[in-house]
Protein backbone atom coordinates (compact mmCIF):
# COMPACT_ATOMS: atom_id res chain seq x y z
CA UNK A 1 0.00 0.00 0.00
CA UNK A 2 2.71 1.69 1.19
CA UNK A 3 4.52 1.33 -2.57
CA UNK A 4 1.47 2.45 -4.44
CA UNK A 5 0.76 5.85 -2.54
CA UNK A 6 4.71 6.53 -3.18
CA UNK A 7 4.65 6.26 -6.85
CA UNK A 8 1.10 7.98 -7.07
CA UNK A 9 2.78 10.64 -5.69
CA UNK A 10 5.98 10.93 -7.24
CA UNK A 11 3.96 10.71 -10.35
CA UNK A 12 1.50 13.79 -9.48
CA UNK A 13 4.93 15.65 -7.89
CA UNK A 14 6.07 15.47 -11.52
CA UNK A 15 2.28 16.69 -12.43
CA UNK A 16 2.78 19.85 -10.61
CA UNK A 17 6.22 20.65 -11.60
CA UNK A 18 4.80 20.28 -15.29
CA UNK A 19 1.76 22.64 -14.47
CA UNK A 20 4.46 25.03 -12.70
CA UNK A 21 6.24 25.06 -16.04
CA UNK A 22 2.64 26.05 -18.21
CA UNK A 23 1.70 28.45 -15.03
CA UNK A 24 4.93 29.94 -14.89
CA UNK A 25 6.68 29.78 -18.34
CA UNK A 26 4.75 33.67 -19.12
CA UNK A 27 7.77 34.86 -16.43
CA UNK A 28 10.44 34.56 -18.23
CA UNK A 29 9.03 34.77 -21.50
CA UNK A 30 6.71 37.68 -21.78
CA UNK A 31 8.53 40.81 -21.38
CA UNK A 32 10.67 39.50 -24.67
CA UNK A 33 7.42 38.44 -26.82
CA UNK A 34 5.77 41.71 -26.02
CA UNK A 35 8.89 43.78 -27.22
CA UNK A 36 9.46 41.34 -30.26
CA UNK A 37 12.61 40.59 -29.00
CA UNK A 38 12.10 36.97 -29.67
CA UNK A 39 8.79 35.48 -31.45
CA UNK A 40 6.56 33.32 -29.16
CA UNK A 41 7.73 29.96 -30.24
CA UNK A 42 11.27 30.76 -29.79
CA UNK A 43 10.66 31.74 -26.69
CA UNK A 44 8.81 29.20 -25.40
CA UNK A 45 12.25 26.71 -26.55
CA UNK A 46 14.81 29.14 -25.62
CA UNK A 47 12.91 29.07 -22.10
CA UNK A 48 12.21 24.82 -21.66
CA UNK A 49 15.76 24.86 -22.42
CA UNK A 50 16.83 27.18 -19.86
CA UNK A 51 14.79 25.89 -17.58
CA UNK A 52 16.79 22.57 -17.43
CA UNK A 53 19.53 23.27 -17.53
CA UNK A 54 18.49 25.78 -14.57
CA UNK A 55 17.19 22.65 -12.75
CA UNK A 56 20.69 20.88 -13.06
CA UNK A 57 22.68 23.56 -11.05
CA UNK A 58 21.61 23.53 -7.20
CA UNK A 59 19.47 21.74 -4.87
CA UNK A 60 19.97 24.57 -1.86
CA UNK A 61 16.48 25.83 -2.53
CA UNK A 62 14.93 21.94 -2.72
CA UNK A 63 16.34 21.14 0.70
CA UNK A 64 14.66 23.64 2.11
CA UNK A 65 11.49 22.97 1.48
CA UNK A 66 12.10 19.57 2.09
CA UNK A 67 12.96 20.84 5.73
CA UNK A 68 9.66 22.94 6.26
CA UNK A 69 7.38 19.87 7.73
CA UNK A 70 8.06 17.13 9.33
CA UNK A 71 7.19 14.20 11.82
CA UNK A 72 5.83 12.03 9.23
CA UNK A 73 6.20 8.64 8.39
CA UNK A 74 4.08 5.70 7.01
CA UNK A 75 1.29 5.77 4.89
CA UNK A 76 -0.07 8.61 7.01
CA UNK A 77 2.83 10.74 6.45
CA UNK A 78 2.60 10.05 2.30
CA UNK A 79 -1.21 11.02 2.53
CA UNK A 80 -0.32 14.35 4.09
CA UNK A 81 2.05 15.24 0.85
CA UNK A 82 0.22 14.22 -1.56
CA UNK A 83 -3.16 15.96 -0.19
CA UNK A 84 -0.58 18.99 -0.21
CA UNK A 85 0.40 18.32 -3.51
CA UNK A 86 -3.40 18.15 -4.78
CA UNK A 87 -3.72 21.24 -2.95
CA UNK A 88 -1.27 23.27 -4.90
CA UNK A 89 -2.14 22.09 -8.28
CA UNK A 90 -5.89 23.20 -7.49
CA UNK A 91 -4.88 26.32 -6.57
CA UNK A 92 -2.32 26.34 -9.64
CA UNK A 93 -4.79 25.60 -12.04
CA UNK A 94 -7.64 28.17 -10.94
CA UNK A 95 -5.14 31.09 -10.75
CA UNK A 96 -3.92 29.94 -14.14
CA UNK A 97 -7.23 29.71 -15.61
CA UNK A 98 -8.52 33.75 -14.36
CA UNK A 99 -5.16 34.32 -15.75
CA UNK A 100 -3.27 35.98 -12.70
CA UNK A 101 0.21 35.21 -12.03
CA UNK A 102 0.43 33.96 -8.69
CA UNK A 103 3.15 32.03 -7.11
CA UNK A 104 3.52 28.06 -7.32
CA UNK A 105 6.17 28.51 -5.07
CA UNK A 106 4.25 29.55 -2.36
CA UNK A 107 1.37 27.85 -3.13
CA UNK A 108 3.35 24.43 -2.60
CA UNK A 109 4.49 25.61 0.91
CA UNK A 110 1.27 26.90 1.73
CA UNK A 111 -0.58 23.31 0.64
CA UNK A 112 2.32 21.81 2.99
CA UNK A 113 1.75 23.75 5.85
CA UNK A 114 -2.24 23.25 5.19
CA UNK A 115 -2.00 19.29 4.98
CA UNK A 116 0.72 19.12 7.52
CA UNK A 117 -1.20 21.14 9.77
CA UNK A 118 -4.46 19.07 9.31
CA UNK A 119 -2.78 15.91 9.55
CA UNK A 120 -0.67 16.63 12.70
CA UNK A 121 2.53 16.96 11.38
CA UNK A 122 5.79 19.25 12.72
CA UNK A 123 5.60 22.65 11.00
CA UNK A 124 8.87 24.35 11.02
CA UNK A 125 7.82 27.95 11.34
CA UNK A 126 11.49 29.12 11.68
CA UNK A 127 12.42 27.94 7.93
CA UNK A 128 8.87 29.81 6.75
CA UNK A 129 9.11 32.62 8.52
CA UNK A 130 13.10 33.09 7.37
CA UNK A 131 12.96 31.28 3.97
CA UNK A 132 9.46 31.99 3.07
CA UNK A 133 7.81 35.13 4.34
CA UNK A 134 10.32 37.29 5.05
CA UNK A 135 11.59 36.69 1.33
CA UNK A 136 8.21 36.98 -0.17
CA UNK A 137 8.21 40.66 0.95
CA UNK A 138 11.48 41.70 0.30
CA UNK A 139 11.82 40.17 -3.04
CA UNK A 140 9.08 41.95 -4.69
CA UNK A 141 10.17 45.30 -3.31
CA UNK A 142 14.08 44.81 -4.31
CA UNK A 143 13.09 43.89 -7.88
CA UNK A 144 10.52 47.02 -8.54
CA UNK A 145 13.39 49.23 -6.60
CA UNK A 146 16.31 48.39 -8.75
CA UNK A 147 14.09 47.94 -11.91
CA UNK A 148 13.06 51.49 -11.30
CA UNK A 149 16.36 52.68 -10.43
CA UNK A 150 18.31 50.54 -14.07
CA UNK A 151 15.69 52.18 -16.13
CA UNK A 152 16.28 55.50 -14.71
CA UNK A 153 19.74 55.10 -15.66
CA UNK A 154 19.22 53.73 -19.02
CA UNK A 155 16.30 56.50 -19.45
CA UNK A 156 19.73 59.31 -18.33
CA UNK A 157 22.29 57.73 -19.95
CA UNK A 158 21.00 57.12 -23.70
CA UNK A 159 18.64 60.26 -23.40
CA UNK A 160 20.42 61.62 -26.87
CA UNK A 161 20.61 58.36 -28.82
CA UNK A 162 18.12 57.27 -31.62
CA UNK A 163 15.55 55.21 -30.24
CA UNK A 164 15.08 53.02 -33.24
CA UNK A 165 18.60 51.82 -32.72
CA UNK A 166 18.49 51.45 -28.68
CA UNK A 167 15.49 49.32 -29.37
CA UNK A 168 17.21 47.31 -32.06
CA UNK A 169 20.10 46.58 -29.25
CA UNK A 170 17.88 46.03 -26.25
CA UNK A 171 16.40 43.61 -28.24
CA UNK A 172 19.54 41.64 -28.85
CA UNK A 173 20.22 41.44 -25.13
CA UNK A 174 16.94 40.62 -24.21
CA UNK A 175 18.06 36.93 -26.08
CA UNK A 176 20.67 37.06 -23.38
CA UNK A 177 18.27 38.02 -20.47
CA UNK A 178 15.37 36.18 -21.19
CA UNK A 179 17.57 32.98 -21.11
CA UNK A 180 19.25 33.73 -17.77
CA UNK A 181 15.77 34.56 -16.40
CA UNK A 182 14.47 31.23 -17.37
CA UNK A 183 17.88 29.12 -15.89
CA UNK A 184 16.93 31.09 -12.42
CA UNK A 185 13.33 29.93 -12.90
CA UNK A 186 14.54 26.34 -13.46
CA UNK A 187 17.10 26.68 -10.10
CA UNK A 188 14.20 28.26 -8.37
CA UNK A 189 11.17 26.14 -8.47
CA UNK A 190 12.18 23.27 -10.48
CA UNK A 191 13.87 22.46 -6.97
CA UNK A 192 10.62 22.96 -5.03
CA UNK A 193 9.32 19.99 -6.45
CA UNK A 194 12.24 17.91 -5.88
CA UNK A 195 12.10 18.82 -1.99
CA UNK A 196 8.28 17.54 -1.51
CA UNK A 197 9.50 14.43 -3.82
CA UNK A 198 12.38 13.54 -1.15
CA UNK A 199 10.15 14.53 1.87
CA UNK A 200 7.87 11.33 0.41
CA UNK A 201 11.17 9.30 -0.19
CA UNK A 202 12.68 9.96 3.40
CA UNK A 203 9.22 9.73 4.95
CA UNK A 204 8.68 5.83 3.05
CA UNK A 205 12.12 4.85 4.30
CA UNK A 206 14.07 6.55 6.38
CA UNK A 207 17.16 4.08 6.25
CA UNK A 208 17.41 4.26 2.69
CA UNK A 209 16.86 7.78 1.67
CA UNK A 210 18.08 10.30 3.64
CA UNK A 211 16.90 14.31 3.48
CA UNK A 212 20.24 15.74 3.01
CA UNK A 213 20.56 13.97 -0.08
CA UNK A 214 18.80 14.37 -3.65
CA UNK A 215 18.88 10.89 -5.86
CA UNK A 216 19.40 12.18 -9.45
CA UNK A 217 16.60 10.22 -10.74
CA UNK A 218 14.43 13.11 -8.66
CA UNK A 219 16.81 16.15 -10.18
CA UNK A 220 16.50 14.95 -13.55
CA UNK A 221 12.78 14.20 -13.29
CA UNK A 222 12.00 17.26 -11.76
CA UNK A 223 14.17 18.92 -14.56
CA UNK A 224 12.13 17.60 -17.22
CA UNK A 225 8.99 18.23 -16.23
CA UNK A 226 9.01 21.50 -15.76
CA UNK A 227 11.08 21.93 -18.97
CA UNK A 228 8.27 20.16 -21.18
CA UNK A 229 5.57 22.58 -18.88
CA UNK A 230 6.90 25.09 -19.96
CA UNK A 231 7.65 24.31 -23.85
CA UNK A 232 3.04 24.05 -23.19
CA UNK A 233 3.43 27.96 -22.90
CA UNK A 234 1.42 29.85 -20.74
CA UNK A 235 -0.64 32.47 -22.83
CA UNK A 236 -3.06 34.00 -20.26
CA UNK A 237 -0.85 34.71 -17.97
CA UNK A 238 2.06 35.79 -20.31
CA UNK A 239 -0.70 38.09 -21.60
CA UNK A 240 -1.07 39.62 -18.13
CA UNK A 241 2.81 40.31 -17.38
CA UNK A 242 3.13 41.55 -20.71
CA UNK A 243 0.57 43.77 -22.13
CA UNK A 244 -2.41 44.27 -19.17
CA UNK A 245 0.47 45.69 -16.66
CA UNK A 246 2.24 47.87 -18.37
CA UNK A 247 2.97 48.30 -22.37
CA UNK A 248 6.74 47.09 -22.09
CA UNK A 249 9.72 48.45 -24.90
CA UNK A 250 13.25 46.68 -25.18
CA UNK A 251 15.45 49.04 -22.68
CA UNK A 252 12.52 48.32 -19.70
CA UNK A 253 11.50 44.77 -20.79
CA UNK A 254 15.53 44.51 -20.69
CA UNK A 255 15.53 46.05 -16.96
CA UNK A 256 12.85 44.38 -15.47
CA UNK A 257 14.18 40.72 -16.85
CA UNK A 258 18.06 41.65 -15.84
CA UNK A 259 16.96 42.32 -12.17
CA UNK A 260 14.26 39.89 -11.71
CA UNK A 261 17.20 37.48 -12.86
CA UNK A 262 19.76 38.87 -10.34
CA UNK A 263 17.58 38.16 -7.25
CA UNK A 264 16.35 34.89 -8.27
CA UNK A 265 19.97 33.96 -8.38
CA UNK A 266 21.11 35.70 -5.08
CA UNK A 267 17.93 33.73 -3.00
CA UNK A 268 18.46 30.50 -4.46
CA UNK A 269 22.40 30.29 -4.14
CA UNK A 270 23.00 32.45 -1.49
CA UNK A 271 19.94 32.41 0.92
CA UNK A 272 18.57 29.21 -0.15
CA UNK A 273 14.96 30.60 -0.40
CA UNK A 274 12.28 29.56 -2.55
CA UNK A 275 10.72 32.94 -3.68
CA UNK A 276 8.97 33.39 -6.38
CA UNK A 277 10.12 33.70 -9.76
CA UNK A 278 6.06 35.34 -10.23
CA UNK A 279 6.37 38.37 -7.66
CA UNK A 280 10.02 39.18 -8.49
CA UNK A 281 9.46 39.24 -12.74
CA UNK A 282 6.44 41.35 -12.03
CA UNK A 283 7.56 43.49 -9.61
CA UNK A 284 10.69 44.13 -11.92
CA UNK A 285 8.23 44.81 -14.79
CA UNK A 286 6.37 47.60 -12.45
CA UNK A 287 9.44 49.16 -11.34
CA UNK A 288 10.80 49.85 -15.02
CA UNK A 289 7.45 50.69 -15.69
CA UNK A 290 7.22 53.52 -13.24
CA UNK A 291 9.59 55.52 -14.68
CA UNK A 292 7.56 56.86 -17.15
CA UNK A 293 4.95 57.91 -14.72
CA UNK A 294 1.62 56.62 -12.51
CA UNK A 295 -0.39 56.48 -15.49
CA UNK A 296 1.93 54.35 -17.08
CA UNK A 297 1.40 51.30 -15.21
CA UNK A 298 -2.33 49.77 -15.08
CA UNK A 299 -2.49 49.35 -11.31
CA UNK A 300 -5.74 48.30 -10.97
CA UNK A 301 -4.38 44.98 -12.91
CA UNK A 302 -1.33 45.12 -10.35
CA UNK A 303 -3.41 45.28 -7.49
CA UNK A 304 -5.56 42.19 -8.83
CA UNK A 305 -1.76 40.32 -9.13
CA UNK A 306 -1.04 41.61 -5.12
CA UNK A 307 -4.41 40.23 -4.33
CA UNK A 308 -3.49 36.71 -5.67
CA UNK A 309 -0.60 36.72 -3.84
CA UNK A 310 -1.58 37.64 -0.62
CA UNK A 311 -4.84 34.92 -0.83
CA UNK A 312 -2.18 32.25 -2.18
CA UNK A 313 -0.71 30.75 0.85
CA UNK A 314 -3.66 31.10 2.91
CA UNK A 315 -5.75 29.32 -0.18
CA UNK A 316 -3.15 26.75 -1.22
CA UNK A 317 -3.17 25.67 2.55
CA UNK A 318 -7.10 25.40 2.34
CA UNK A 319 -7.23 23.36 -0.57
CA UNK A 320 -4.61 21.03 0.82
CA UNK A 321 -6.50 20.90 3.88
CA UNK A 322 -9.32 19.59 2.14
CA UNK A 323 -7.69 17.60 -0.47
CA UNK A 324 -5.64 15.68 3.25
CA UNK A 325 -9.02 14.98 4.21
CA UNK A 326 -10.62 13.41 1.16
CA UNK A 327 -7.62 11.13 1.40
CA UNK A 328 -7.95 10.67 4.41
CA UNK A 329 -11.27 9.48 4.11
CA UNK A 330 -10.64 7.15 0.82
CA UNK A 331 -7.39 5.92 1.49
CA UNK A 332 -7.20 3.23 4.97
CA UNK A 333 -4.34 5.41 7.05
Amino acid sequence: MELAVLITLVVIALAFDYTNGFHDAANAIATSVSTRALTPKVALILAAVMNFIGALIGTEVAHTVADTIGSISGTHGLVIVLGALLGAISWNLITWYFGLPSSSSHALIGALVGAGLVGGATVNWAIIKEKVVVPMIVSPVVGFTLAFLLMLAFTWILRKRNPHVINRRFRFLQVFSAAALALGHGLQDAQKTMGVILIALVTYDHTRYDIDHLPIWVIVGAAGAISLGTYSGGWRIMRTIGRKIIKLDPPSGFAAESVATSVLYVMAIHFKAPVSTTHTITSAVMGAGATRGRRAVQWNMAGTIVMAWVLTFPCAALAAAASYGVLKLVLPV
